[in-house]
């Protein structure tokens, strides 16, 4: 179907702004983001969008939280995230109303945002820098480069070393041999993740390992049947608080985590969110993992 007349008009007026713009790349502040990409700012941004919940959070986290002017659907923390405009989701991003907020940042997921929409952001000549963190050491390699590009390295490198001091505290000592996790991320479908994911690298700090670390995709669906097989001696549900997953594995009796009582129910954004509250959740696994 042909677009309408004035929708074509009020594009292309957004695209002559965003034309008019200053440029955002240029030769100084090198950052190279987790595509290998170089990204180069003329000036600290001082206009940034974040495309991912947990992108949003971390620039909060590195200082440059006075910059943020834009989120995706289900950011929420902090709370003065939930104040800023929506600029899509995971389904698709309004690129409309991105240009018309005229960011000199924006800050994407590899995983989490569609390659297309990253790709016209770039084409229309926005600077994005990407994030794809999947080992807890992303986390402050993260926040040193949004402080880099923000201009607020000094609280972003505070943030990155309090991080890795934590951590440090946390990850030791090691569990032998491993204890055998399954995690699930969603009940209905049933969901989990590979040993690529984030996830699992927050089990092996604990002592842990994930059933089932073999899965292809990075996150994908799994039966009960195959969950049986594993036989797990912890289960993990990371679901939101008040919804009780654990009620459907409670009823399996056969299995060894539900014979030792050891089912656990986490905060999702404290097991997912690649920002310094995912170390919230370290501790809380490191807990039902240890003797």
């Amino acid at each position: 179907m042909t677009e309408p007349l004035a929708s074509r008009r009020r594009f292309a007026a957004v695209l002559a702004l965003a034309a008019a713009a200053p440029c955002a790349l240029a030769r100084s502040a090198p950052v190279v983001d987790d595509r290998g990409k170089v990204l180069r700012l003329r000036f600290s941004a001082q206009r940034i969008a974040a495309l991912s919940p947990h992108l949003a959070e971390l620039t909060f986290d590195a200082g440059a939280g006075g910059a943020l002017i834009a989120a995706v659907r289900g950011s929420d923390y902090p709370p003065e995230v939930k104040r800023l405009p929506v600029i899509g989701d995971a389904a698709g991003l309004d690129l409309e109303r991105i240009l018309a907020l005229r960011p000199d940042l924006v800050l994407g997921w590899l995983s989490g945002n569609r390659a297309t929409d990253i790709e016209r952001l770039e084409k229309l000549g926005l600077a994005v820098f990407v994030s794809e963190p999947r080992r807890l050491r992303d986390v402050p390699a993260t926040l040193r480069r949004v402080g880099t590009l923000a201009g607020t390295r000094a609280a972003a490198e505070r943030a990155a070393q309090a991080f890795e001091a934590r951590l440090a505290r946390l990850a030791a000592p090691s569990v032998s041999p491993p204890v055998s996790v399954f995690v699930e991320i969603w009940h209905s479908p049933m969901m989990t993740v590979s040993g690529a994911h984030l996830i699992s690298e927050v089990l092996a700090a604990c002592g842990g390992r994930n059933v089932f670390a073999d899965l292809p995709a990075l996150a994908g669906g799994v039966g009960v049947e195959a969950v049986l097989a594993a036989d797990p001696q912890v289960i993990i549900a990371a679901t939101p608080p008040g919804q009780d997953a654990l009620a459907a594995w409670r009823a399996l009796p056969r299995l060894r985590a539900v014979q030792a009582g050891r089912l656990h129910a986490i905060d999702p954004d404290l097991l997912t969110r690649a920002t310094p509250r995912i170390l919230d959740g370290v501790e809380q696994v490191c807990a039902w993992l240890r003797p």
